[in-house]
């Protein structure tokens, strides 16, 4: 039986700049209507980045087998050679030479307000990319990709019958209730965080009671708070995985969602996925960037027992 997990989402480079200021310092309230501002960043990083690339760095870590259903410009040959090397099936990641791969610039002040432009590039060519030739798949995931790949993908997963999360994150504002609606409806399951929830359930309608009983399970995070699991009727509540310290949240969400996503292609339940997902976020966010730490088997079912009390099982 497979355990295959196809992964619509984003591939993107991430181009981190650190301003020595604040920005309130130099942005004044009364002139807002004629921004005209510079920072000089004397520390810049590029990272390897993107929903779907990030979740699947993480499923390979973890020993997973992930599949990337995305596309990338003329400068992104390098990275895909880099996720293949790390074992990641890249054969649906289509690359289209007169486009960039999609790249967001974060300017970060002392403070850690950030300022963000971000260039889809590629990224809106996504669906041209179609789920049957990469099948079979346990389990599948609908991340911010571009608008009609997230559609397509979704309509493609529930035809083939492969059960899959919906994570509308960050694309959120591209769709309208109708459409979001019928997102959820097709969906297995729904992963967002409490901004995003709050955000679906106004522009749906829909209560998050409504929204959990249409899909399997609702999973909401709540950063240090932890997360909250709907599923059956019941809500259980998930402390976050205890950190060593707090470096970087960049990625936190896509690393809980490859170990929920891991779990559920093992045959595990909801709650004990839900759990691991809560380790691999708290295993990364003592870690700079989305893709730079390594994922120990050994030291992922400690912690996960000193979490919880209990080894990764059925439950």
């Amino acid at each position: 039986m497979t355990k295959r997990v196809l992964i619509s989402g984003s591939v993107a480079f991430d181009t981190i700049m650190v301003f020595d200021g604040f920005f309130k310092d130099h942005i004044l309230p009364d002139r807002v209507h004629m921004l005209n501002v510079s920072f000089l960043t004397p520390r810049l990083k590029r990272e390897f980045g993107g929903c779907a690339a990030n979740i699947a760095y993480n499923l390979s870590q973890l020993g997973g087998q992930p599949a990337i259903l995305a596309a990338v410009g003329h400068d992104g040959a390098d990275y895909v050679q880099r996720l293949a090397q790390l074992g990641v099936d890249t054969r649906a990641i289509a690359r289209f030479d007169d486009q960039f791969t999609a790249q967001a610039f974060i300017t970060t002040d002392l403070a850690d307000n950030q300022i963000t432009a971000f260039h889809p590039g590629a990224m809106g060519a996504a669906h041209h990319v179609g789920v049957a030739g990469s099948q079979p798949a346990a389990w599948g995931i609908v991340a911010p990709n571009g608008k009609q790949a997230m559609l397509r993908h979704a309509a493609e997963f529930a035809e083939q019958r492969i059960p899959f999360l919906f994570d509308p994150g960050q694309g959120l504002p591209m769709f309208g209730g109708d459409e979001l609606r019928e997102l959820i409806s097709r969906a297995t399951g729904v992963a967002v965080n409490d901004y995003e929830c709050g955000l679906l359930t106004e522009k749906t309608g829909w209560s998050e009671r409504k929204i959990a009983e249409t899909v399997q399970a609702l999973i909401v995070t709540r950063g240090a708070e932890g997360s909250v699991l709907h599923e059956s009727g019941r809500t259980h509540a998930i402390p976050a995985a205890p950190i060593a310290r707090a470096v970087d949240p960049t990625g936190c969400g896509d690393a809980y969602r490859a170990g929920l996503l891991y779990g559920l292609a093992e045959g595990h339940g909801w709650l004990q996925s839900a759990r691991l997902g809560s380790v691999l976020g708290a295993i990364k966010i003592e870690h700079q960037g989305p893709q730079n730490h390594a994922i120990d088997r050994d030291d992922v079912a400690r912690r996960f027992r000193e979490a919880y009390g209990t080894t990764l099982g059925p439950g």
